[in-house]
């Protein structure tokens, strides 16, 4: 090594056996470009959150250098790796019991992971929905790359956001009191930052929003007739929507 050659200082990102959970994750945050990995955007979009849950904002802002379509992805990702903690706190309520069918405002989910689409209990669906948006999620035939998401498999990202959607609203209209613990604990913040990627990509449809945003107030509406035909009414008989896609 010549004296104009400077070793390169790298952290070392790694948790070893025996860690604390506070000491955990505890190296310096990296720029995008300074990951060096297949997995950057992933490493990049999980080290803003565990700096900041609440900043939903500067989460969902598009990184510079990378695709809409693959942050888009990654988001994705990463909210069916936390919505897996919201069903670990639903699951002692929200039995078979308990909730029989999967509902929220006046809707009826019935789930197609059965051989015939079909009700089951909502800890059932919830399941389902989680497992088959990561299956598709990690499908390399629609997803082959960490790097660019192929034209054809977009359309899979406003399905899967539907479906989502359907977890966090049966658990705010059901378990309201699990819904809010969860969101509120240590900032998690997880609806908000779904909600803000939703709109700004378009992911759920507004007639399909049944939780009320931050600020609003939580009053009851008059019965009101969305574009599809469906009552968006909370006092409504259920309306069943079938998972057809």
């Amino acid at each position: 090594m010549t004296d104009l050659e400077v070793p390169v200082q790298r952290t070392l990102r790694r948790l070893f056996p025996g860690t604390r959970l506070e000491n955990a994750f505890q190296w310096p945050i990296e720029s995008l470009d300074a990951l060096e990995s297949s997995f950057n955007v992933q490493e990049y979009l999980q080290q803003l959150i565990r700096a900041d849950r609440s900043q939903v904002d500067k989460l969902v802002e598009l990184p510079k250098g990378v695709d809409d379509e693959v942050w888009q992805y990654e988001h994705l990702r990463q909210v069916c790796l936390e919505l897996g903690l919201l069903v670990v706190a639903l699951a002692p309520e929200c039995t078979a019991e308990n909730c029989p069918e999967m509902k929220a405002e006046g809707w009826l989910y019935l789930c197609a992971a059965h051989p015939a689409t079909q009700s089951c209990p909502a800890i059932d669906y919830i399941i389902h929905t989680l497992d088959g948006a990561t299956t598709l999620l990690n499908n390399a035939k629609y997803f082959p790359s960490r790097i660019s998401v192929p034209e054809p498999s977009l359309k899979h990202f406003q399905s899967i956001a539907r479906r989502l959607y359907r977890i966090f609203a049966h658990a705010y209209c059901h378990h309201r009191e699990i819904y809010e613990i969860f969101e509120a604990s240590n900032d998690t913040s997880l609806y908000a930052r779904f909600r803000l990627l939703s709109r700004k990509y378009e992911l759920v449809p507004p007639n399909l929003i049944t939780i009320p945003d931050s600020g609003e107030e939580d009053e009851e509406e008059e019965e009101e007739e969305g574009e599809d035909g469906y009552s968006r009414s909370p006092r409504a008989s259920h309306s069943t929507l079938k998972e057809t896609e």
